[in-house]
């Protein structure tokens, strides 16, 4: 039988290597510039939203205030209207009680920047306008810069120590892409998971800093890992084997053990996949994607089925073995595509970088390749062998007429 070790340390290598490729970044070169002519000595690139952050905190002799001057931006997009950043005195970072500062872009391309007060009012589609805060904030700016390619707004606030901790500071930020520009009124944010996961408690001596959201992102990146490696590589590969490996066009001995090995191990991966986004379902409050579940409830449904061939597929001598064959393959086709289609799905709502829509496309690019080549080789084999045994038959001596 087929050792799957090879399988899954291929499967570990290319899990680390998206670690590695979503691993947390420091400041772009761009952003870390404006920190600087700001005299900000901390920079960091945050989780979502291509959104980047910049500080610098010190206490106040007289009264112990803790005095913070930041610099927040996001990259300069034509579809931008508002972005926002925020400190939430509460016990955990969220965007309700969340004392905000939000800069709206005017027609003429210039920041509106102003004090708002997020409350659950908010939350429940209630206008959200300029408001008094307990924080004092002061060197109010903000600029959306060609050159710089950023929108930006910067501030210094005053903050009482007896409510916020530099050491656990609660922040929030987002990006809305409708206001009213005349009323400063910032409008609601897309519903998309990393507007969802804009939320972060930050050490801002050390710049290290951990969401409510951060075990949850987690979970998604093995999630949709797992399930590329499980459902969109492994089971292709085994397909592959199945179709072009078994005696036509290329014979292989041991090719129903390694059609056995890839689809198993690809099961398995694939499954546990589809666990943990069940799971991440069930908890996820705010949001639920209906079309990416029901086709990962399809998918696992019917690959089930597909598995259940080991032990209950027919005999080679049963009457409807041929009928079955006809059913197994159909829906193994059909199930590719529908696994790549809910591959797309969901790196669409995560909305990762842009590595792992073409690390999938270069799977898919490499097992089609492969495909088309084997495809090709098949029918050239079988014209062959077609037109030899034609000729066969026509040097053949007739033996019907001959006289006995």
């Amino acid at each position: 039988m087929f050792s799957s070790t090879k399988l899954v340390c291929f499967s570990l290598a290319f899990l680390s290597l998206l670690f590695t490729i979503e691993a947390y970044d420091s400041c772009t070169d761009q952003f870390h510039d404006l920190t600087l002519k700001r005299n900000l000595k901390n920079c960091k690139k945050l989780a979502t939203l291509g959104a980047e952050f910049g500080w610098n905190h010190h206490i106040e002799s007289q009264n112990k205030s803790i005095l913070v001057d930041i610099l927040f931006g996001v990259p300069q997009d034509a579809g931008i209207k508002w972005i926002a950043w925020g400190v939430n005195p509460g016990n955990r970072p969220q965007m309700v009680g969340t004392r905000a500062i939000i800069g709206i872009v005017q027609n003429n391309g210039t920041l509106s920047v102003n004090k708002y007060n997020v409350t659950t009012h908010t939350k429940l589609g209630c206008e959200l306008l300029p408001s008094k805060i307990e924080i004092d904030v002061r060197n109010l700016t903000g600029e959306t810069s060609n050159s710089s390619g950023y929108i930006t707004f910067s501030a210094r606030l005053d903050l009482d120590p007896s409510v916020y901790n530099v050491e656990m500071l609660n922040h929030v930020w987002q990006v809305g892409y409708d206001a009213d520009q005349e009323a400063l009124e910032p409008k609601m944010h897309p519903p998309n998971l990393q507007n969802f996961d804009s939320t972060e408690t930050i050490n801002m001596t050390v710049g290290e800093g951990r969401s409510i959201g951060h075990h949850h992102r987690h979970l998604r990146m093995v999630h949709g890992i797992v399930n590329i490696v499980g459902w969109g590589t492994l089971l292709p590969i085994g397909v592959i084997l199945a179709r072009y490996f078994r005696s036509f066009p290329v014979k292989l001995e041991r090719w129903f053990c390694l059609h056995v090995g890839c689809q198993i191990v690809g099961y398995v991966l694939g499954t546990t996949g589809w666990a943990i986004g069940l799971w991440l379902g069930r908890t996820s409050k705010h949001y639920n994607f209906h079309t990416h579940r029901l086709l990962a409830i399809f998918i696992f449904t019917f690959t089930t089925l597909q598995m259940l061939a080991l032990r209950l597929r027919p005999k080679q001598h049963d009457d409807y073995r041929k009928y079955w064959d006809m059913y197994h393959h159909f829906l193994g086709y059909a199930l590719l595509a529908v696994i790549a289609v809910n591959v797309f799905h969901g790196i669409g709502i995560m909305k990762p970088n842009n590595t792992w829509k073409w690390a999938y496309i270069g799977i898919l690019g490499v097992l089609g390749l492969i495909t088309l080549v084997l495809e090709i080789f098949t029918w050239a084999k079988f014209f062959s062998m077609d037109k030899k045994d034609t000729k066969d038959k026509k040097e053949a001596p007739d033996t019907q007429n001959q006289p006995t």
